[in-house]
């Protein structure tokens, strides 16, 4: 019979023990950093006493009394690793679900109190039609974000008095975009739909890390949160889909119309609903998500890569510039976030503590295109200005392709150095969450001062 494979080298295995630690909620950067040089110590005193280091690694593990759960968790998933034997008790193979039962029943009656919400303008004759929808637009976020906020709140057991705080956002941002006196079908009035749950998700944030916004690695587990609950509401709304389109074909079977449950109840309740059961999910069970995480990034970042490549390449060849409208602005800065999106969820589900790889590489490549990308739709946007002059869309682009090319343009120039080995990837990563709140604020600056600065048109 053949050997297995050796224990893997002490600093893989502490590696290892780091990155689990990183994943968990409990514990933020300091923490991780304090409980590894506490790992370390008891390595050395173990090796001293005659143990090798892989023992003495098990047995160092072992003993970290208050990290009891997290360990037996680890080991866990790392089930080839001889230390299971060591570190999983009996009694370990019993725990019980993150989710109690007390958690589902909140979260249930919030996502029930979401899914209402959007009903209640239709008491005061409101109805969900396309003469209302812009209302609707303007406040699909303030339908649900509250509840959500309310969720982490209550989960996260905040004091009273940051909490109370949480709430005047919400409420400033209810009376701005229902007292503007919006001209019809008008560019602010999108934007501000647009732009308001940009601003918002910033308020919960601060709920999802308990009010530590500028400690350890909250901000960067926020990032994760977005990341695996947008991949969670994509799948609860394919589900959604399938539901809502059976329900209609059934229905019209016996000759009866259901257009009007799923166009009235089902989707924008669901849509509702769906936010606050998916943040649950991510909460509960967020190892599955974790571990499709990097096989996205990985997966994605390459497409991408080659998309803009391909795209740069194309326009260089044919000398075709681009043609500024409003659905291909969206679409570029769309684009462009989805580059920075790929960057903070690869960040996040990357050991900080680890060397350059090839992919590290790739990143470099994409970031750089989209930065050279972002560049020519800046020029396009100045050109139309200078010709046609300004209006909230163009404004609205110009803003956002700068911020996005001073996030794109720095973090190239932190990642080359990465790869150089002159910066550690922990100034990346500082500098990706520091910027998160960028783009809060100038999206709360376009709902509240772009209708009155071009006259609500």
């Amino acid at each position: 019979m053949s050997a297995g494979p050796g224990p893997a080298p002490l600093e893989e295995q502490i590696g290892q023990w780091r990155a689990f630690l990183r994943r968990r909620r409990a514990f933020d950067g300091p923490d991780v950093e304090e409980l590894e040089t506490h790992l370390r110590d008891q390595v050395d005193v173990l090796t001293q006493a005659g143990l090798a280091e892989d023992e003495a690694f098990l047995v160092a593990v072992k003993r970290m009394g208050s990290l009891d759960a997290l360990s037996r968790e680890f080991a866990r998933e790392h089930s080839e690793r001889l230390w299971k034997q060591l570190v999983i008790a009996p009694e370990g193979e019993a725990r019980p679900g993150t989710a109690t039962r007390t958690e589902m029943i909140v979260v249930f009656a919030l996502a029930v109190a979401a899914a209402l919400a959007i009903k209640i303008p239709a008491l005061f004759g409101r109805q969900l039609d396309d003469a209302q929808m812009p209302f609707y637009l303007r406040n699909a976020s303030l339908f649900v974000l509250p509840f959500l906020t309310g969720y982490f709140v209550w989960k996260r057991r905040m004091d009273p008095r940051p909490w109370v705080w949480l709430a005047v956002p919400f409420i400033a941002a209810a009376v701005a975009v229902n007292i503007f006196p919006f001209v019809h079908d008008s560019h602010t009035e999108r934007l501000s739909a647009l732009h308001l749950p940009m601003a918002l998700w910033l308020v919960v944030g601060i709920a999802y890390v308990g009010g530590r916004w500028f400690q350890g690695g909250s901000r960067m587990d926020f990032v994760r949160f977005s990341g695996e609950l947008f991949i969670y509401y994509v799948l609860i709304a394919l589900g959604g889909g399938v539901l809502t389109a059976f329900t209609m074909m059934m229905f019209q079977a016996i000759g009866m119309k259901a257009d009007w449950v799923a166009q009235g109840w089902l989707i924008p309740c669901g849509a509702m609903g769906a936010v606050l059961v998916g943040s649950w999910l991510v909460e509960a069970k967020q190892g599955v998500i974790e571990n499709m995480a990097p096989v996205l990034t990985r997966l994605f970042t390459p497409l991408f890569t080659i998309l803009l490549l391909a795209f740069l390449a194309t326009m260089a060849w044919t000398g075709r510039p681009i043609d500024i409208q409003r659905n291909v602005l969206i679409a570029f800065d769309l684009l462009l976030v989805l580059v920075v999106g790929l960057v903070l969820y690869s960040a996040s589900a990357r050991d900080p503590e680890a060397p350059s790889n090839p992919f590290d590489s790739l990143q470099l490549i994409l970031i750089v295109s989209a930065v050279v990308v972002d560049a020519v739709a800046l020029t396009a946007i100045a050109s139309r200005i200078s010709e046609f002059g300004f209006t909230p869309n163009r404004v609205a682009a110009l803003g956002e392709n700068l911020i996005l090319l001073v996030n794109l343009a720095w973090s190239a120039w932190l990642y080359a150095g990465f790869l150089r080995g002159r910066r550690p990837f922990r100034a990346l990563e500082a500098w990706q969450t520091a910027y998160l709140p960028v783009y809060s604020i100038w999206a709360a600056l376009v709902v509240v001062l772009f209708p009155p600065l071009f006259a609500y048109a």
